[in-house]
């Protein structure tokens, strides 16, 4: 049951990893049917103002270490790691853990968690520019640089920034359903999509392309993801020689077409599995990718999980529909 949250700042706290776990467990939204968290804000001294990541811009926390004490969830936000946790802050973390609260670490919340004793043996992640400096810090942790998030039932931890929306909203879904889920991230303005399991870095999309450049040639390809594509058609197409078009295509874009098009096709699968209840084949053929092996070994790859786990976890609830 995941009822009161409270979280634990110490340090620079980092404006927007607070404001992620503040948007999912802190807001009142039961005009949409959705709980009220009993949500504190806690700190070594409560009523005592605490730096923040952004200049001129103080935290000061409403409440003390001793709400920890029967919290749920105890989450904790970045802060700046070359900053010594409050002692008093460990040792309550600490004590919550061990009486049953889940941690929720959010980027380099990580490191006070490790500093904490909450690492050791257990499999973590944190952002990837910190994953060497937490590996060496906590050796006996099992530290995976290429998630968004990791599960380890009363720990999670998550990646950099975004992957914190993410990784809460997982603890929402585990722990409530996916129903409540969804519609905190609708309210949010944010798909509910990216499993944990999925890389940390994914190539941009949709490229920003000057008008008289491959604007056209980028588009048209979106939307025809079905059909088969050469680097000698495109080039045709976009009016240039085939050598030409492929460093023009890298120049822009920053990877070369065939990525770049199996990126927009994995995007789509996704879509395809979160929306439709097609099959699998179904959704490999709009996808072009021709096969459901060929979808499968791409989308394990880029995504880092299944295409049927992502489904069973983001698509609609129902049977796949057969093939026609």
């Amino acid at each position: 049951m995941l009822s009161k949250v409270a979280v634990v700042l110490s340090g620079n706290v980092a404006m927007f990893e607070f404001g992620v776990v503040c948007e999912v467990f802190g807001l009142d939204r039961r005009d949409d049917g959705l709980p009220l968290f009993d949500f504190r804000v806690c700190g070594a001294e409560s009523g005592r103002p605490l730096p923040s990541s952004s200049p001129g811009i103080t935290i000061t926390p409403e409440y003390g270490l001793d709400e920890l004490a029967d919290a749920d969830l105890v989450a904790i936000p970045a802060y700046a790691i070359d900053v010594t946790p409050d002692p008093r802050v460990l040792e309550a973390v600490s004590a919550a853990s061990a009486s049953g609260a889940t941690v929720l670490t959010v980027c380099s919340g990580a490191f006070l968690a490790g500093a904490a004793g909450l690492l050791e043996g257990r499999k973590c992640t944190t952002h990837w520019r910190y994953v060497d400096r937490l590996a060496r810090m906590y050796p006996t942790a099992t530290v995976d640089p290429d998630v968004l998030f990791v599960d380890e039932g009363n720990l999670i931890t998550s990646a950099g920034t975004a992957a914190g929306i993410d990784a809460s909203l997982h603890l929402v879904r585990r722990e409530l359903g996916s129903a409540v889920a969804n519609k905190i991230a609708r309210r949010m303005v944010v798909p509910p999509q990216r499993d944990g399991g999925q890389r940390q870095f994914i190539e941009r999309p949709v490229p920003d392309c000057d008008v008289d450049s491959l604007g056209d040639t980028l588009r048209w390809m979106q939307e025809n993801l079905e059909l088969p594509h050469t680097v000698e058609e495109l080039a045709a197409r976009s009016t240039m020689s085939t050598r030409t078009f492929a460093r023009r295509f890298a120049a822009e874009t920053g990877t070369t077409p065939v990525k770049w098009l199996t990126t927009q096709r994995i995007l789509l699968a996704k879509q395809l599995l979160e929306d439709t209840t097609l099959d699998l084949e179904s959704i490999a053929g709009r996808c072009g990718f021709g096969s459901g092996a060929l979808l499968r070994h791409h989308f394990q790859r880029m995504v880092g999980v299944a295409p049927t786990e992502y489904r069973r976890c983001f698509g609609l609830g129902k049977e796949p529909s057969p093939s026609p």
